[in-house]
C-alpha cells in the first residue's frame, strides 16, 4: 500500500475539473435507464438459466473528462483533453453466505475488466457491451464457485466463517456538479509565467508546473433496486522540481494545490510564491549534508504525521485484512483494546468536503457498492471501536459503513477515505518544539529531527513479511539542543513497526494540517485525505535513503534567454 502526492510524472494523478465546452449535452438519465433495463434483462435470464444462479448483480459506469496543461522553463509542453467511459460488472453466484468472492488462501480475484462504453449514450453499443461483459464475468464467477465448492477443507471450515456479502438497503440518488468555465489559453499563460521561475536556478535539472481539471461521473445500478448518479469536480495545480547532490543523490520536491471549486484556488501571486519557495528549497537541499541513521526524538509536521497515521494505522484497520489469513492482522483481535495513546481519536469521514478551508479529495457521497457514506469513529480515547467496512462482513460487523472503494477496473475492497486525527493533549507549535528540545537533552542525543514535508509512504501488512512501514520525507531538519539554527539535511527515510511506534507519541500540536494524495492498494489507486496535528515522538528511527550515485550532465546547461 502506498500513499503519495502523485505528481505529473506519475500516471496515477488525474485530478481536476472539466471545461464547460467539453460537457456532453446528453443527459446521464438516459444512461441510467439503459443500465437498469439491461441489468434486469440479464439478471432475470441468468437466474432462470444459470447454474449456479446469480443472487446479485451490479453495473458501475465511470466517466472521466480531463483537461491538463503543463509548462517548463516558461514554455508549454502539453495540452491534453480526454474523455473516457467504461463499466465495471459485478456478478455474485451462490449465496451471500458463500459465493465466488470467498477469500481462499490469500488469493485475490478479479472478475471485472472495465469495458469501454459509448460516450454518447448509444443504447445499442452499451447494451451489447454489457451483454458481452456480463457473459464473461458470469462464466468466471461460476467457475470460481465450483472450484471453491470442491475444496473439502474449505467447506468444513465454512460454518465458522463470516458471510461473504451483506444485505444493505437500496439507494436512489442523483447529484451532478455545477459546470465551471475553463479558459485553456489563460491557464497556459499562467503556467508559462510560473514555470519560468526555474530559469534562474541552474542547480535544478528538471522542473514543471501542471494544471489538471477533471470531472468524474459515476452511475451505479444493482439488482437490489439501487440507482445512483453522482459527479465530482476537482482542480489541481502541481509544482515539482528535481536536482542532483554532489555525491550523486537524486533530490526532488513538489507541492500541490487542490480545490473542488475554482473560487477556492489561491491567487496567482500565492501560487508564484509557492514556486519560488520550492526552487529555493531545492537549491538548499543540493548543498545540505547527507543524513546519518539515528534513533532520536522528533516532531512530524501535521502533513507528515497525516501520512504516518495513514500508513501505519489506516491500512491495518481496513476490514478485508481482518479476513485474509495471509495478512498480518495487526488489530483483528484488539477490538475494545488500547491501540493508540488515550488522548488520540481517529475518525474516517468521507462526507466532509473540506477541513478548515482546505478541500478534501477523499470525499464521496456513496461508495462503489452503492452504500451511503457516513462518518466512522474507529478509535476513541485510544480504544479501537470498529473497522472500515465494505459489504464484506467482519465478525460482529455484518453491515457496510460505506468504505467499499475501487479504481475503475478493480474489485471493491474496504479502503480509507478522509482520515481525521484528533487529540485532547495539544500544545502550541512553540511549546511542542520546546518539549522536543527538552527530550533531546534528557536522552543525551546530539540532536533531534523535524520532518517538515513528506512525499509518500508505504507499508507491508502481509503475514510472511515484516510488519513495517516507511515514510519518505522530502524536507528534514536537525534540531540542536544548544540553540544552534536548525540544519537542513537530505536522504532520510523513517522506518519502524506499527505497535511500537504508536507508543512513542508524547504530545500533539493544536494546529491540524491536510495531506491530499492517491493511495494504491488491492483495489487500485483512489483519492484519499489525511488530517493530523503535528506530533512529538520520544524516538523515531531513520535510515539513509538509497543513493543512486547518478552522474551530473556532461554538457553544460544552455543559458536562459
Amino acid at each position: 500500500m502506498r500513499l503519495k502526492y502523485a505528481p505529473l510524472s506519475i500516471g496515477l494523478a488525474v485530478f481536476g475539473l472539466v471545461s464547460a465546452a467539453s460537457v456532453p449535452a446528453a443527459s446521464p438519465t438516459s444512461l441510467l435507464d439503459i443500465l437498469k433495463g439491461e441489468l434486469n434483462r440479464e439478471f432475470t435470464a441468468l437466474k432462470a438459466k444459470g447454474d449456479p444462479a446469480p443472487y446479485y448483480m451490479a453495473y458501475e459506469v465511470t466517466e472521466d473528462q480531463v483537461d491538463a496543461e503543463s509548462a517548463t522553463l516558461g514554455a508549454l509542453i502539453t495540452n491534453v483533453h480526454e474523455r473516457i467511459r467504461g463499466v465495471d460488472t459485478t456478478i455474485r453466484v451462490g449465496s451471500a453466505k458463500f459465493d465466488n468472492y470467498h477469500p481462499y488462501k490469500g488469493s485475490q480475484v478479479r472478475f471485472t475488466s472495465y469495458t469501454p462504453l459509448a460516450l454518447d449514450d448509444d443504447a445499442n453499443q452499451i447494451r451489447r457491451a454489457l451483454w458481452s461483459e456480463s457473459d464473461r464475468a458470469y462464466r468466471l464467477a461460476s467457475r470460481r464457485l465450483l472450484q471453491l465448492s470442491t475444496d473439502e477443507q474449505l467447506i468444513a471450515e465454512q460454518a465458522d466463517k463470516d458471510a461473504d456479502f451483506s444485505t444493505e438497503p437500496a439507494e436512489t440518488y442523483s447529484r451532478l456538479p455545477e459546470t465551471y468555465p475553463f479558459d485553456s489559453a489563460a491557464w497556459a499563460q499562467k503556467l508559462r509565467g510560473w514555470s519560468a521561475e526555474f530559469k534562474s536556478h541552474p542547480k535544478i535539472l528538471a522542473s514543471g508546473v501542471t494544471f489538471r481539471a477533471q470531472r468524474e461521473i459515476r452511475t451505479f445500478v444493482n439488482s437490489e433496486g439501487s440507482g445512483i448518479q453522482l459527479g465530482s469536480d476537482l482542480f489541481r495545480v502541481e509544482i515539482e522540481g528535481a536536482a542532483l547532490a554532489p555525491d550523486g543523490m537524486g533530490l526532488s520536491d513538489f507541492t500541490t494545490i487542490e480545490a473542488n471549486d475554482p473560487a477556492h484556488l489561491p491567487s496567482d501571486e500565492i501560487v508564484h510564491k509557492k514556486v519560488q519557495d520550492l526552487a529555493v528549497k531545492l537549491d538548499q537541499l543540493v548543498s545540505a549534508p547527507p543524513a546519518e541513521p539515528i534513533v532520536c526524538p522528533a516532531i512530524l509536521s501535521g502533513r507528515a504525521s497525516a501520512v504516518f497515521f495513514h500508513e501505519i494505522f489506516g491500512h491495518r484497520i481496513e476490514g478485508h485484512r481482518q479476513k485474509d489469513i495471509a495478512d498480518g492482522q495487526t488489530f483483528t483481535k484488539m477490538l475494545g483494546q488500547k491501540v493508540l495513546p488515550d488522548f488520540i481519536d481517529i475518525e474516517f469521514d468521507p462526507t466532509r468536503t473540506s477541513y478548515n478551508g482546505t478541500d478534501l479529495v477523499g470525499y464521496y457521497a456513496y461508495d462503489d457498492e452503492g452504500v451511503k457514506a457516513r462518518p466512522v469513529k474507529v478509535v476513541q480515547g485510544g480504544i479501537l471501536k470498529t473497522f472500515l467496512l465494505s459489504r464484506s462482513p467482519v465478525g460482529e460487523f455484518v453491515h457496510s459503513n460505506g468504505h467499499g472503494r475501487r479504481q475503475p477496473g478493480f474489485e471493491v475492497v474496504s479502503r480509507q477515505s478522509n482520515l481525521i486525527v484528533e487529540s485532547s493533549k495539544t500544545v502550541s507549535d512553540r511549546e511542542l518544539r520546546a518539549r522536543l528540545v527538552e527530550e533531546i537533552k534528557r536522552q543525551g542525543k546530539p540532536y533531534g529531527l523535524y520532518f517538515e514535508e513528506v512525499s509518500s509512504g508505504y507499508t507491508t501488512t502481509g503475514r510472511r513479511g515484516l510488519q513495517a512501514f516507511t515514510v519518505v520525507p522530502l524536507v528534514v531538519y536537525r534540531v540542536y539542543p544548544d540553540g544552534r539554527p536548525d540544519e537542513l539535511i537530505r536522504g532520510v527515510d523513517i522506518v519502524g513497526t506499527p505497535l511500537e511506534s504508536f507508543q512513542k507519541i508524547v504530545a500533539t500540536s493544536d494546529r491540524p494540517e491536510v495531506f491530499n494524495g492517491y493511495c494504491g492498494a488491492e483495489s487500485g489507486s483512489i483519492p484519499v485525505s489525511a488530517i493530523s496535528p503535528a506530533i512529538l515522538v520520544s524516538d523515531i528511527e531513520t535510515q539513509r535513503k538509497q543513493n543512486e550515485q547518478a552522474k551530473a550532465p556532461i554538457l553544460p546547461r544552455p543559458e536562459a534567454d
